[in-house]
This record gives structure tokens, sequence and C-alpha cells, in this order.
């Protein structure tokens, strides 16, 4: 008679410290609705009480995501959940639906492909992007972007973004489904990517590189050009909950789009 084997469950060698684990439980709460833009959250004592740490774990929780601007410190008033604009001021997050029609121009969407897939069919170029940490938004690099499991999923969505019936715009993007479980369900001939996210997932913080390529086939395609024409790609991570919660490339017609501002 053969014996029943017990199962021993494996330590936790890359158990998160605790002031991440503050950090990550604010998060939650602040994303889920439960702590609301401007209310105060539970006091340093109470906080320290909750998770059985001293005060000063809890301190650093609080002071980073004051840092990240997540939350809003007033002296001998307590901590609070900073405004919904403070999330905005570390990058800029365009709507290009709204560029066009400010143009006066008639603006629309084509969806050429939307899908949840598992990490494993990711590119490992695009798998490592959506895994990088906050290196230039926080004062200490987030440690829970440990490597993907196989099985975690990925939202892969690519679309071509059309001034008046001219493709202006295409674009490729990746989401972490795991921190917008509803994205992929969007009608994204009306619903606008960016938008959607930073509705679902406040925006932390984010960094883009903008270069000068040739198209590749895809991309021609996509743009109407001819292969290896210029195009200008604008490759962005935003990030939400400590986390990159996407990647996207944005390329244009590099004849017919110019990236401008003021200083």
């Amino acid at each position: 008679m053969s014996k029943k084997k017990t199962m021993v469950p494996k330590s936790n060698s890359r158990a998160k410290p605790a002031y991440q684990r503050i950090k990550d439980s604010i998060l939650k709460n602040i994303h889920s609705g439960k702590w609301q833009a401007g209310e105060a959250i539970p006091t340093e004592h109470a906080l320290a009480d909750k998770f059985s740490v001293s005060r000063m774990t809890v301190n650093r929780a609080l002071k980073e995501l004051s840092e990240e601007r997540v939350l809003h410190r007033r002296q001998g008033s307590g901590t609070f959940v900073a405004q919904q604009q403070y999330n905005h001021t570390v990058v800029e997050v365009r709507n290009i639906a709204a560029d066009i029609k400010a143009t006066g121009k008639q603006y629309s969407a084509q969806v050429i492909s939307q899908r949840r897939v598992a990490a494993s069919e990711v590119s490992p170029r695009i798998l490592a992007l959506l895994t990088q940490p906050m290196l230039d938004i926080s004062p200490t690099p987030t440690t829970g972007l440990e490597r993907r499991e196989d099985t975690d999923l990925i939202d892969e969505v690519k679309l071509v973004h059309i001034a008046n019936g001219k493709p202006l715009q295409y674009e490729e993007r990746w989401v972490d489904a795991s921190l917008v479980p509803q994205f992929i369900e969007q009608d994204f001939s009306v619903v606008n990517t960016s938008d959607y996210l930073i509705q679902q997932a406040p925006l932390q913080g984010g960094s883009y590189t903008i270069r000068a390529v040739a198209a590749p086939k895809p991309v021609a395609k996509a743009l109407d050009l001819a292969v290896g024409a210029p195009a200008l790609l604008l490759s962005r991570q935003t990030f939400s909950a400590g986390r990159v919660v996407t990647f996207v490339n944005m390329w244009h017609a590099g004849d017919s789009y110019q990236i401008s501002g003021t200083l």
C-alpha cells in the first residue's frame, strides 16, 4: 500500500518587503475606488498596527507614494489620496482622436486585431518592456516586477487611426490584463485606448522615445506607404500601481506628421 505524500509549501524566497506590501495595499484601495481622491487614508499608527510593522516602515511606503504623486501629505492633517490631476503631470498622454477633431477633420478608427494571449506568446522584447521598473519615476526601484510566468495574460490590440479617410497613425499596444481586466472587451473603433486605460488604471508616470525609422511591411500596409518609406515611431510605457500597465508603438507616416509643443 503506497503512502500518501504530504505536500510541503515552498518558501517564497522573493517575498516582497513590508513597505512594498503596504504600498500595494494602498494602491489597490485607490484603484478599486474604496479610497477616493481627496480622502484621508488611515494614520501611520493604524497602518503599522494593521501590517504589524514599525511606523518607520509605514513612513517609507507613504513617502514613496507621495513622491510618486499618488498621495498628498499635509503637515499636521494627515495623508490624503492625491487629486486626479497629480497623476497626469509626469507624462502627457495625448488622445489622437481629439487631436484630429481639433483640426476640423473627421476621425475614425479601424481595428486590425484584438486578442488576449499568454505571456509566452508575446515576443521577448515586448515582454521585457512590460516588466521594467520605474527607475526614472520612483526614488526606489520597484521590486515587484519579477519575470512574468508563462500563464500571465497580455492584451494585444492593433488599430489604425484615420483622418478624413487617410490613415494617420498605426497603433500597436500591449496591456497587462491583470491590471485592466475588461480592456480587451472594449470596442476600440469607438473607445480610445489611452483614455480608457487612464480611467481604469490611474497614471503614475511613464517614459517614451521618438525615432525616425524605415516602415516595415505591416506598418507600411496599415499606413498605405511603400515598404521602407520614412516613418516616425513614438514608443511609450506608462505605469500604474508600480507596474507597467501598457507599452505602445505609435507609427506615423514621416511626410504627413510632426510632433510639436511649447516651452
